[in-house]
């Protein structure tokens, strides 16, 4: 069991078995609940039977805003371009992720039926998660965040060619856009052919671009 408290959001309007999960990871200082309003806007096909799972991170001091605690997937060490992060705590909440993904399956959904998604940190997370994991996954979701562990994976088997959606905000002033093209290159030298994509906005989401990640999903459903 993980250690994660998660709100979870069912989308199954015909009552069927529960068939694919999506796991969403939430940014600095944010929580489960921050991403959980968006559920009803994707438009979800009808017979689409997805278990959203939308976990809290941690509470750890956070170096660049003084050492004050706040819901954190790791430590930001400095807040540079290319920033340095606490590369053992991303680790470490890959690892309850794992976890959580390891209770999807023992509910019975495929691992190939399991998408991870994620914003700002929490799709730094979501990128090593992926990128480390040794069960063949069903997609994943980058939200206007970088890949912080490039140095550390060299390498891809079991999820070199899984769907990869990367989209960003032309005018995100948190994580620069140049740092979601160069994930986007990173993850090509690794063998993946990853979708990028920009939207005319700061470091949030907006409804094209939810509506846009709706299609993704239903597709990888389907």
């Amino acid at each position: 069991m993980s250690k994660l408290a998660s709100v979870i959001v069912e989308h199954n309007p015909s009552d069927q078995p529960i068939t694919h999960s999506v796991i969403w990871l939430h940014g600095l200082g944010a929580s489960g609940h921050d991403f959980e309003p968006i559920v009803p806007e994707l438009g979800l096909a009808k017979d689409a039977a997805v278990r959203f799972i939308f976990p809290h991170a941690p509470q750890i001091p956070v170096t660049i805003n003084g050492g004050y605690v706040m819901p954190a997937w790791y430590d930001i060490l400095e807040m540079s371009l290319n920033r340095k992060v606490d590369v053992a705590q991303i680790a470490a909440s890959s690892e309850l992720i794992n976890e959580i993904i390891d209770g999807e399956i023992a509910k019975g959904i495929d691992s190939q039926n399991i998408i991870i998604a994620g914003f700002s940190q929490g799709g730094a997370v979501a990128y090593h998660t992926v990128l480390t994991n040794t069960r063949k996954l069903g997609g994943l979701l980058a939200l206007s965040t970088y890949f912080a562990t490039a140095e550390q994976i060299k390498s891809v088997t079991v999820n070199d060619d899984i769907a990869v959606k990367i989209d960003h905000g032309d005018f995100d002033d948190v994580v620069p856009a140049a740092l979601g093209v160069q994930a986007a290159e990173s993850l090509k030298k690794l063998g993946l052919n990853p979708v990028y994509r920009t939207y005319p906005m700061a470091h949030q989401v907006c409804l094209a671009q939810i509506k846009s990640i709706g299609d993704w999903l239903n597709d990888l459903i389907a």
